[in-house]
């Protein structure tokens, strides 16, 4: 009896205009945006390899006993573009195109939509036609999957004859999604074989598996929406009715409330700016600087003047100078980094307090955790710039220790051997068991909100009164 229920629910659909409007949008929007992404990941991957042979071009020693412009940029980590950010631009675009080393500090390049109107716009991506389109889509399937039999007067005469009210539903669920996500499969393996001709590494064992996880996560968010206009139907008699209320709960779950989340984080938890830190510290390094002249112009007065009155310093004497001042220089040196090390630590933590309680507050929409197990297995997202961030921080204390530590502020010495650059540690890429243990929380809400809402949608019709 199911199967016959839900075949007769399979018809239905098929025969509506909405299933036509469902076939174009995917067979249009998911092999146009993949296809359209990947050659924006291709421009991306083409401007990254020049900006390394730019970078290689530099000088790759430098001299410790010269002058150095503490916000002299001694190298670079350049961010490379992956592959999957195909699927979800994610964080790609938002991030700095690169981290510069300074002796004050790192800093970071200008992001690639810097100056780009289309960051206006947004970014049309497979991330954001499964979030934001297909949602709606699938609400409009569900919204009047009893509303409308009630109104219409079937739904007495089809539980009239001793049809299980769970079988009836059942089959307006199943046959429902099953319509909706076969068009959607079907484009999405159209859209797959199109990156395949184009040149994507499908095939490698790092892509893979990630976009069979895309796959699975989006069928599974489709359901939850699913299960969110069956709720709706159930709860309501009119179909005008349920159209209006379905779609405003699209328009809060879906455009309002994840935004909504971190703009209450930065109210709740205030934050200072990466450029306030960054001049802190330019201020502090300049401080100890005048405090390392002020030391050493004390020694040169102490040196008698000659029968013209003029301080004359030779070689021997620099030297005892140079030697006087080394014990003043690592006193300064490690204040300057004590207290740099502080600045940091204090805006990390403000940063992180203020993302968390940002996270917490827009999980209570299931968007959010699409976005966050999406980007994630696209390697855009938090993760990544974490490691991004984490890899220019080990690199900064890498040079710290090769070169900036052995430069000397005050006094300029030609005789020091040149050193030879680091160069730049490679990204280190998150395995795919450490990215499913980071989006385990949001796989177990997509989860919940099915079974909640799927529950709650049986037990209210099982009580409605037909």
């Amino acid at each position: 009896m199911l199967i016959t229920l839900i075949q007769k629910e399979i018809m239905h659909h098929i025969l509506s205009v909405r299933f036509v409007a469902l076939l174009v949008m995917c067979l249009l929007l998911v092999p146009l945006t993949l296809s359209t992404s990947y050659r924006n990941y291709q421009q991306n991957l083409v401007d990254y390899q020049e900006a390394v042979k730019l970078a290689n071009i530099e000088e790759t020693t430098m001299n410790p006993g010269m002058p150095l412009d503490p916000e002299l940029e001694v190298s670079k980590l350049i961010l490379k573009p992956t592959p999957l950010s195909v699927f979800a631009n994610g964080l790609a675009d938002a991030l700095p195109s690169y981290l510069g080393m300074t002796r004050n500090g790192v800093t970071q390049g200008a992001p690639a939509l810097v100056s780009s109107l289309s960051y206006l716009l947004g970014h049309l991506d497979f991330l954001f036609v499964v979030g934001t389109v297909f949602s709606l889509l699938a609400l409009l399937f569900t919204f009047d999957a009893v509303a409308g039999e009630r109104e219409a007067g079937t739904l007495r005469i089809t539980l009239a004859n001793s049809l299980p009210r769970d079988l009836f539903l059942w089959s307006k669920l199943i046959g429902g999604y099953v319509v909706f996500v076969v068009p959607f499969l079907v484009s999405l393996l159209f859209g797959l074989l199109m990156l395949v001709w184009q040149g994507f590494p499908l095939g490698e064992p790092e892509i893979f598996p990630r976009v069979l996880g895309l796959s699975i996560i989006s069928l599974l968010y489709i359901g939850v929406f699913f299960a969110i206009g069956t709720v709706i139907s159930t709860y309501l008699d009119n179909s005008k009715t349920a159209l209006i209320v379905a779609f405003t709960v699209w328009v809060f779950a879906v455009l309002i409330t994840p935004r909504v989340g971190f703009l209450a984080a930065k109210f709740i938890a205030p934050t200072q700016t990466s450029q306030s830190v960054y001049m802190e510290k330019t201020a502090m390094r300049d401080d100890f600087k005048a405090a390392l002249e002020k030391e050493q112009d004390k020694m040169i007065r102490e040196i008698p003047p000659n029968e013209k009155g003029h301080i004359h310093i030779s070689g021997e004497m620099s030297k005892k100078i140079t030697e006087r001042m080394k014990p003043f220089e690592a006193e300064y040196r490690s204040k300057f980094q004590n207290n740099a090390n502080k600045l940091d630590r204090n805006y990390t933590r403000e940063i992180e307090r203020q993302e968390q309680l940002g996270q917490m507050l827009s999980r209570i929409t299931p968007t959010s955790s699409l976005i966050y197990i999406t980007t994630n297995l696209t390697q855009t997202g938090k993760a990544k710039r974490g490691t991004y961030f984490q890899t220019g921080d080990r690199y900064y204390e890498m040079l710290y220790t090769d070169l900036f530590s052995k430069i000397i502020d005050y006094t300029h010495s030609r005789q020091n051997r040149p050193i030879q650059i680091t160069q730049p540690p490679s990204l280190e890429i998150t395995t795919l068991g450490e990215t499913l243990r980071q989006s385990a929380v949001d796989v177990m809400l997509l989860c919940f909100f099915a079974v909640i809402l799927t529950t709650v949608a049986f037990l209210k019709f099982f009580r409605s009164d037909i």
